[in-house]
């Protein structure tokens, strides 16, 4: 295995906390991703479903994991259904997992092949009140390819019209918003190689170099550290460039006098980094990128700061707003009149700063959590203002990835190189 995998008892807990919350007698169905198609006999790379990553760390596709607390033999409380390995499999992809190795990485002892899903389904169906089924609930999910979940769904509703049907989402988006310190290491550990990839970019960046020549020193470093690649499309943005906001084309010339803005996060074990820097192309701030930065730095400190056990993100984002707001106006871009005429749903800052402040992140990039609850301890955050000027054709984004506390925070790219003379020393090496 590429990387150091979770140990069984992270799984273990992680089930425990969804059987705490499941209506008595139901039971909980997760599929695997598929492998997608591209053309001809070309595939994508498999990349696991996250709840059922979550909840039994297996990482292979045509897997489903069964939870039923209450059934009436405890051989069938937990039960995972694997695709079983045959000659022509472990000679052209590999073995795929046996039994023994599925109970020592998920901790579920209960095991039987992919075949025997529909007999072992039926028996159960029989005892139980209802059923839990899953898919995609996501508040910014939009897709149009039908998943394993989504077909499962629907072959199950045809096949038990009668039985009782409950979302599995919403438990979801609860017990995986809270991390678990073997959870917080992994994502450490992908800050950690991104941090290494970022400090190996400050080395080589000059006048010149392609925005994509910058994405394979990125790539390399990932790679090399035990990493997969980039736990999302990397955004490569020079001088106008980084007023895209998901500018991903990362396919022109870095120019003297330009800043360079860089999205990128390396992904470990399948748990995500998501970091934003920005930096001069020829190693230098100009005196107004210096004051533009460090606006935005301003802000992603204070902001920082706020996020605590108990507070509301919607008026986390109040907030920041207003502290994006001071800025703006001590560096020129608003006045006291662009204020005094902003409305509610459209702040005066909107005009330079058009995205929110912080999303959930862990399996996923943008990872389920609730937003209408308060902030608790164990979620995690990145912290990424910005402040666009199209005009001027400069864009200053600074992104962090944060652990919340009982009694503070942890950064985990706290050691990754963040203030202006931090960043020209390094680059002028």
């Amino acid at each position: 295995m590429r990387y150091q995998a979770l140990t069984s008892q992270v799984y273990i807990q992680h089930r425990k906390a969804l059987a705490q919350q499941m209506k008595p007698g139901h039971f909980a169905i997760f599929n695997s991703n598929d492998i997608m198609p591209t053309s001809a006999d070309g595939t994508m790379p498999f990349k696991q479903s996250s709840d059922i990553l979550h909840l039994s760390g297996i990482d292979q596709e045509e897997s489903i994991l069964l939870v039923f607390p209450d059934a009436s033999s405890s051989a069938h409380k937990e039960i995972l259904f694997l695709k079983e390995t045959n000659p022509s499999i472990a000679i052209w992809e590999g073995a795929k997992l046996d039994k023994t190795q599925a109970t020592a990485l998920s901790g579920v002892k209960t095991i039987y092949w992919l075949t025997d899903f529909e007999r072992v389904l039926k028996t159960l169906i029989a005892e139980a009140k209802g059923v839990y089924l899953n898919n995609n609930e996501h508040t910014r999910a939009s897709t149009e390819v039908e998943t394993r979940d989504d077909r499962f769904g629907k072959w199950f509703r045809n096949r038990y019209p009668n039985v009782e049907i409950e979302r599995s989402a919403p438990i979801m988006h609860r017990i995986r918003s809270v991390k678990h310190p073997e959870e917080i290491e992994q994502m450490q550990r992908a800050c950690d190689i991104t941090k290494a990839a970022f400090e190996r970019v400050l080395q080589m960046v000059k006048p010149g170099v392609k925005e994509y020549e910058i994405e394979a020193e990125i790539m390399h470093e990932f790679l090399r550290s035990g990493s997969r690649g980039f736990a999302y499309t990397p955004i490569i943005a020079s001088g106008f460039n980084a007023c895209v906001l998901h500018y991903i084309e990362n396919e022109d010339e870095c120019k003297d006098g330009d800043m360079i803005l860089m999205d990128v996060g390396a992904e470990y074990g399948n748990y995500a980094a998501d970091m934003t820097r920005c930096i001069p192309v020829n190693g230098r701030f100009t005196s107004r990128q210096k004051q533009v930065y460090n606006a935005v730095l301003s802000v992603m400190k204070s902001a920082t700061q706020l996020l605590k056990p108990g507070v509301l993100l919607g008026e986390y984002h109040v907030q920041v707003g207003e502290l994006m707001t001071e800025q703006l106006l001590n560096i020129g871009l608003l006045d006291k009149h662009d204020v005094e005429k902003q409305s509610k749903e459209m702040p005066a800052y909107k005009k330079y700063f058009m995205h929110g402040t912080s999303h959930f992140i862990g399996l996923d990039v943008h990872d389920v959590g609730l937003w209408h609850e308060p902030i608790q301890a164990g979620n995690v955050f990145t912290v990424e203002p910005g402040i666009y000027i199209r005009e001027e054709n400069l864009g200053i984004r600074l992104e962090n990835d944060i652990v919340i506390l009982e009694d503070g925070h942890r950064d985990l790219m706290g050691h990754i190189p963040l203030e202006v003379e931090e960043i020209e020393g390094w680059m002028n090496r």
